[in-house]
């Protein structure tokens, strides 16, 4: 074991001797059942860089109704077919030299967002909504699909949709700047 090893270990860990004992310290629970660790192929998670780890972790679950696969270190959160993992930010290692992870700054600008798609927009918009979720508009029909916005608790974009139009063909309008010439 490396210096560096003992630096990174877990706080629910003692060193002693060169072997790892686990401490009296609260180790965070682990629902294995649900861990993202597929047999073939390839699952999706999303890692977001959060401020406050149990703040997130009860939107995730509380609100959006997730499932805590993992409390924290990082925290790990199944929402329905996926899972969001998130951790505070932090500086390179060695794995991503140069790479430090910043907090997100919220702004009127994104270009990336978690997109939920629901079997009834209307009833998840209500429920979240009254969980404290907060939705930038009420849905609105885009002829194609039902959608709104809401932001996650450090303000990242989050889409809620709804199939309509395009299970019977019909698309979303063209804009100006997706047209040739």
């Amino acid at each position: 074991m490396t210096s560096d090893d003992h630096v990174s270990a877990p706080a629910r860990f003692v060193e002693a001797d060169g072997v790892r004992h686990a401490s009296a310290e609260h180790a965070p629970s682990i629902d294995y059942a649900n861990l993202p660790d597929p047999t073939e192929g390839v699952v999706v998670t999303m890692f977001i860089t959060v401020r406050s780890v149990a703040r997130s972790r009860d939107f995730y679950s509380r609100v959006l109704g997730g499932t805590v696969v993992l409390e924290e270190n990082p925290c790990l959160v199944k929402l329905a077919n996926s899972w969001i993992l998130m951790n505070p930010g932090g500086p390179p290692t060695p794995d991503k030299p140069g790479i430090t992870v910043a907090n997100y700054e919220p702004g009127d600008t994104t270009s990336i967002f978690l997109n939920l798609r629901v079997a009834d927009i209307q009833a998840r918009y209500e429920e979240w909504k009254s969980k404290g979720a907060e939705f930038l508009t009420p849905p609105i029909d885009r002829e194609a699909e039902i959608r709104c916005y809401m932001r996650d608790p450090d303000g990242y974009l989050i889409e809620v949709g709804q199939a309509t139009g395009i299970l019977h063909g019909i698309h979303a309008k063209k804009r100006p700047e997706d047209l040739p010439g």
